[in-house]
Formats: structure tokens, C-alpha cells, sequence
């Protein structure tokens, strides 16, 4: 029977994360704290460790290292509801076998442990780091805010990707309902088939159909050879239908009689094509008003909607800004062969009090400047745009003093766990003992 040992300082989740584990045959010991944990690995040898990154007085990168050098054989698993690619390449080089965000399917982590103990015996670790850190780099990467909104998104994506339902995801341009429509797909059983992403407002009224089901040879004038259309690339896949609202009248009903008869022709052609496909779509307009209006059709929109998600903006998910802007940054350094570390604390202030109208489109092509901008190792503010520094694009936290905005940002932390100020710590990445040093120097009453 398998051995393994959780290190987790959220009590219930452990206990959760436990029984679960006891229940699939694995025999299982749990520690709260790194002493404990150390005390059980001096006295017994693990066959996985799933350890989070932050626990108090230590982390789990620093464990790894002692784990590693005393038993090698022991596969480590890092879990963290702080989703950093830096983080990731840095406990894959220090010999941790994966790295899994938080929160996580049971089928997630029960696949992540089963490939461990494989590993484990077959002996290619270093094979599988370097996949995993492949993994965990991959440009479409889903990162899991850590802000209540980032969170709940989260727990839908996990609730609805097992399942066949139709998706329609409603968000501003911009907030990453591409990345999000292909999470879903990551997470569903059709993973291996094809995610086939169509952008509706982009394809010409000439050749709508042509693009959406294909068509033969000699079907109509330039069409010189067969072409395969989006949905017949996408069969046992995902297929995903961005600015869904941009389609004309005559292409939603097309589409809604390829949705319901789950079959298509190609243009020019007799043969019928069955189709089993998963539908996701997308829109940044007010697609029940468009009903009402009579702009869209009312019974292809409750074909779409059997489950929609609202993608948060940025602006909304405050606790999560510097998390995106640390990514992005990684991501620049990659693309553009730099070194940049960090941003300046003045930067930073910037970064967080602007309103990024442009969501995370916005975030990720500003932040790529500003490295291409950057000569050191820190960003400055000097290399943002001027628009970001003297524009009215602020939001209205600008407006406030540090200290008023640091106690809006302790108030929203501590409301998101529930007034639990050992989690609220670590949520604001901090230690507990400077949290309640800050409650009382701004009097807070909680």
C-alpha cells in the first residue's frame, strides 16, 4: 500500500484531502506545521509527499531540498492557491515531481499521484520534471486567482467541465474567456480530442457557412480543392464560438439546426457528418437584451446557455493583480530573452491602482513593453506608458491614501475567509504576527 503524507496547514482541507485519499487505498498520515512533518519523515519513509508551498514557519520549497537529498526515491507534490509559473520551474528544479494549483479535482490529484508512483518505479524522473514544466509554461495555461471572484470562477470551471452541457461565458474584452473555454476543455473527458476556437466577428457573411461546415471541390467559385469546416474539426472535441453575438441572423439559424440535428454538410455536398462536440461560447455583449431586441435568436441562446459563467475583469478582482502581473512578467522575460525579477515598489503602485480597462489583454501586452523598456533587473515606472501614469484610467482606491487602501485590502481578505485571520494572512502574503500588528495600528474592530 502506497505511503503518503500530507502537509497542510488548512486543518480541514487536510482532513478532507485525507480521507479521500484512505478511500482510494492509499495509507495516509497528515502534519500541520514543517516540524511535524519533519518529525514523521525521520521516522518513516514516504512514497509521495503532497506538501503547500506556504506553512507557517517554513515552506514546502525548503522542505523539498531535505526531502530530496534524504530520500530520492520520495516523489514530491507541491499544492498552492498561488499559481506562479516562477514558482513551478523552481520546485521542478529543485526535484519536485509536479506542481498542482489549488483548488484541484479529486480526479486531478488522484491522476498526478498515480503518475508519481509510475514514475517512481520506472525511474524517469528528470523525463517527467522537464514534461511538467512544459506543462505548466504552456501559453494557454489557466491561472487561478486567489480573489473570492478568481476562486468561484474556479469552482465552476471544476463543476461544469466533466459534463457535456453547452457553456456560454460572458465577460468584457479581454478577460481571458478563450483561456477559460480551453480550461474547460483540459478538464473534461474530451481533453484529447481537438479544442477548436473560432472567432465569430472575424469571419467574412460571404463564407460563414463554408468556414463553419466545410465545403467540396467545385461547390461554388474559388473553391479549387475539399475544405474541412470548424465543426467537423472539432467533432469528439471542444468547439469554441467567440463573439458569439457578431453571427448574422441567417448563420444562427444554421447553427442552431447543426446544434440540435448534431449533424452538417458541406457545402456542395450530399453526405451527412454526425457530429459529438462540445459547444462553448462567448460574448462581450448583453446577449438577453439582444433577444428582446429580436437580434439574436431566442431559442439559439438557450441552446448555448444550458450553463454560463461570468468572466470577472480585472478591476474586479483586486486581490489577484499583482498574481497576474508577476505571470506576465515571466512570460516577457521568456518571450523577449531578459531577466527581469521584479517591479519597483513605485511600479507596483501603479500597477495596482490602475483600472486596466483592457483586462488582461491589456495587462499582459503593457507589461511586455515595459520589460522590452527595462535595462536592470526591476521594473520602473518610467517604463509604463504615459496614459497608465498621468491618464484618469485609475481606479477609485487612487484616491485614497496607502494606508486606507493597505486597510481595504485587509478588510476584503479577511472577509473572503470568513474573518479567519491565519488564512487572511496568507492570502495578503503575510506573516499572522504582522497581520494583527497592522489590525491594531488602523484600529480595525474585527
Amino acid at each position: 500500500m502506497p505511503k503518503i503524507l500530507i502537509i497542510e496547514d488548512d486543518t480541514a482541507f487536510c482532513q478532507m484531502l485525507s480521507k479521500f485519499l484512505t478511500k482510494h487505498g492509499y495509507a495516509v498520515s497528515s502534519s500541520y506545521t514543517v516540524k511535524e512533518a519533519q518529525e514523521k519523515l525521520s521516522a518513516s519513509n514516504f512514497d509521495v509527499i503532497l506538501s503547500d508551498v506556504r506553512l507557517p514557519k517554513g515552506n514546502g520549497l525548503a522542505l523539498l531540498s531535505t526531502v530530496k537529498k534524504a530520500s530520492p526515491n520520495t516523489q514530491v507534490i507541491l499544492m498552492t492557491g498561488y499559481a506562479e509559473v516562477k514558482t513551478a520551474v523552481n520546485a521542478m528544479k529543485k526535484g519536485a515531481y509536479d506542481y498542482i494549483s489549488k483548488p484541484f479535482t479529486p480526479d486531478e490529484i488522484l491522476s498526478v499521484i498515480t503518475n508519481a508512483l509510475k514514475t517512481q518505479t520506472s525511474g524517469n524522473t528528470q523525463k517527467s520534471n522537464e514534461s511538467s514544466i512544459k506543462k505548466k509554461d504552456a501559453p494557454n495555461q489557466f491561472l487561478v486567482g486567489k480573489s473570492e471572484s478568481s476562486q468561484k470562477l474556479q469552482q465552476y470551471i471544476n463543476l461544469v467541465a466533466p459534463t457535456n452541457m453547452s457553456v456560454l461565458l460572458i465577460g468584457e474584452s479581454g478577460t481571458g474567456k478563450e483561456v477559460t473555454a480551453k480550461s474547460i476543455h483540459d478538464a473534461s473527458k474530451r481533453r484529447e480530442k481537438n479544442f477548436v476556437a473560432v472567432d465569430c466577428g472575424a469571419i467574412p457573411k460571404e463564407i460563414a457557412t463554408s468556414e463553419f461546415f466545410g465545403h467540396v471541390k467545385g461547390s461554388f467559385t474559388g473553391a479549387i480543392e475539399d475544405k474541412m469546416g470548424h465543426f467537423e474539426a472539432a467533432n469528439e472535441g471542444t468547439l469554441f464560438l467567440d463573439e458569439i453575438g457578431n453571427l448574422s441572423y441567417e448563420h444562427q439559424i444554421q447553427l442552431l439546426r447543426a446544434i440540435q440535428e448534431r449533424k452538417i454538410k458541406r457545402v456542395g455536398s450530399t453526405k451527412e457528418i454526425h457530429l459529438d462536440l462540445r459547444i462553448i461560447a462567448a460574448t462581450n455583449e448583453d446577449l438577453a437584451q439582444a433577444v428582446e431586441e429580436g437580434s439574436f435568436r431566442e431559442d439559439l441562446y438557450h441552446r448555448l446557455n444550458e450553463f454560463s459563467m461570468t468572466i470577472p475583469p480585472l478591476r474586479e478582482r483586486l486581490g489577484d493583480i499583482m498574481l497576474f502581473a508577476d505571470y506576465f512578467l515571466d512570460r516577457a522575460n521568456e518571450e523577449l530573452g531578459k531577466n527581469v525579477s521584479r517591479f519597483t515598489a513605485e511600479a507596483q503602485e501603479y500597477v495596482e491602482t490602475y483600472s486596466w480597462p483592457g483586462n488582461l489583454r491589456e495587462m499582459k501586452n503593457m507589461i511586455k513593453r515595459a520589460v522590452l523598456f527595462t535595462e536592470g533587473d526591476s521594473v520602473m515606472s518610467s517604463a509604463f506608458p504615459d496614459h497608465m501614469i498621468h491618464g484618469t484610467e485609475k481606479r477609485s482606491t487612487s484616491k485614497f491614501s496607502k494606508s486606507e487602501y493597505e486597510k481595504e485590502r485587509i478588510l476584503n481578505a479577511l472577509k473572503q475567509t470568513n474573518f479567519n485571520k491565519s488564512k487572511a494572512a496568507k492570502l495578503l502574503q503575510m506573516t499572522r504576527k504582522t497581520l494583527y500588528n497592522k489590525i491594531n495600528q488602523y484600529q480595525m474592530e474585527v
